[in-house]
């Protein structure tokens, strides 16, 4: 049984972490002995209960977790700080439990995996996530061609250089990194997993729910690569079509920034809700939706790299989405399979022809069963966790050969 080191710097107790990580692990497990070290926020390792559950799952499963304190600030002092500590661990852990490969979750764990790759030999697998300095570009908290921006794509391509094995998300990111770094990339293993879902735990509801439509927003919204403005007029527009139609947005972020982003002028107070959900109930919030609406900065090479977990657990739930062009493969899954509408800019009169779209999609008795099957074609859990267990067993094949 091969040895795997997991890095990454989300939580076990951030739903994502749940979604994103563990489901993955929770199969992979069985095949590989798994050493797991995440980053989790403060506010989730004061809760003494997950955190003991956290424990007592990973224990089930034979995973052995080395939780981490994540700390953002001061900005540039402390991610520089915890790269330092995590090169510390991760070599560590290496030369201690005979790791075979490093599994490393996104860009600072793959630059922490390059850097004890050369100490030490053992190779690692870039799992892309998305196009991260692009992201930070979009959303402004970096500068391209700045020293920093410099750093991170030197990085980018050293690590896409020198991995073992690189997993994007999206085949249009894959085609982007083919153009953009033909040379690293020309013998390399590029292998597409989109964001799956446990779609046992994102299940259509056993009955159809009654009462008001109720228009769903899953995750963060003040990243700076949502586009807040198009939430706030797709807002406008289908409370004034519909006045009964209610608006729940499902997130971590600050609630009363977002209220004040959405709806400044308080026009919605008693039909927009705002607030957290544990990730044992994300199941249930969604499925207390009618529809989804995600829309990311699309048309930006950032969102290239862009699989919503969001969209997976939706369709999972028998759900149409509500999404804009540009946004790695959404729309091409949206128009392929009919699962969706298309909004195709923020103003008022793109709106009203994406809510009458919408109309006329939610009157279609197969549209909920279409829903799921699209998501089990492209999302399953499985399916994901299988090629996970493919690439690694290309890896370490080559390795052990």
């Amino acid at each position: 049984m091969s040895s795997i080191l997991y890095l990454t710097r989300n939580g076990l107790l951030e739903p994502l972490g749940q979604s994103q990580v563990f489901a993955y692990l929770r199969g992979l497990s069985r095949s590989h002995a798994i050493t797991l070290v995440t980053y989790e926020k403060l506010e989730d390792w004061a809760d003494t209960e997950a955190m003991r559950q956290a424990r007592a799952d990973c224990v089930a499963h034979g995973i052995r977790w080395l939780p981490q304190k994540f700390r953002p600030a001061p900005k540039i002092i402390a991610p520089t700080l915890s790269m330092i500590r995590m090169i510390w661990l991760v070599r560590r852990e290496v030369q201690r439990e005979k790791i075979n490969l490093i599994h490393a979750r996104s860009y600072i764990p793959a630059a922490v995996a390059l850097v004890v790759n050369r100490l030490t030999g053992v190779p690692f697998l870039f799992d892309m996530r998305a196009l991260w300095p692009e992201e930070l570009i979009t959303s402004g908290r970096l500068r391209r061609g700045s020293l920093i921006h410099r750093v991170i794509a030197r990085t980018e391509r050293a690590c896409l250089a020198k991995s073992a094995g690189i997993i994007s998300l999206t085949h249009a990111a894959a085609k982007y990194l083919r153009t953009v770094y033909p040379r690293e990339l020309v013998n390399q293993r590029l292998v597409v997993i989109p964001t799956c879902a446990d779609l046992d735990r994102f299940a259509p509801p056993v009955s159809k729910r009654t009462g008001p439509t109720v228009h769903g927003c899953i995750g963060t919204v003040l990243s700076g690569w949502f586009q807040t403005d198009w939430l706030a007029n797709w807002i406008r527009v289908a409370a004034t079509r519909d006045p009964k139609a209610r608006f729940t947005i499902v997130t971590r972020d600050d609630p009363g920034r977002v209220r004040r982003t959405l709806d400044p002028e308080s026009e919605f107070v008693d039909r927009l809700s705002i607030g957290p959900r544990l990730s044992k109930e994300m199941p249930d919030a969604v499925v207390g939706h009618n529809l989804s609406i995600m829309f990311y900065a699309g048309g930006e090479v950032s969102e290239l790299g862009r699989s919503p977990t969001r969209m997976a657990e939706v369709l999972g739930c028998g759900l149409p989405v509500v999404v804009n062009e540009g946004v790695g493969d959404v729309a091409d899954i949206v128009r392929k399979f009919n699962v969706g509408v298309i909004a195709e800019d923020a103003s008022a009169p793109a709106m009203d022809a994406a809510f009458d779209a919408l109309q006329s999609l939610m009157q279609d008795p197969g549209l909920p069963a279409r829903c799921r099957a699209t998501a089990e074609t492209l999302f399953s859990l499985e399916s994901g966790t299988e090629a996970y267990r493919e690439i690694y067993a290309s890896i370490l094949n080559v390795k052990e050969a």
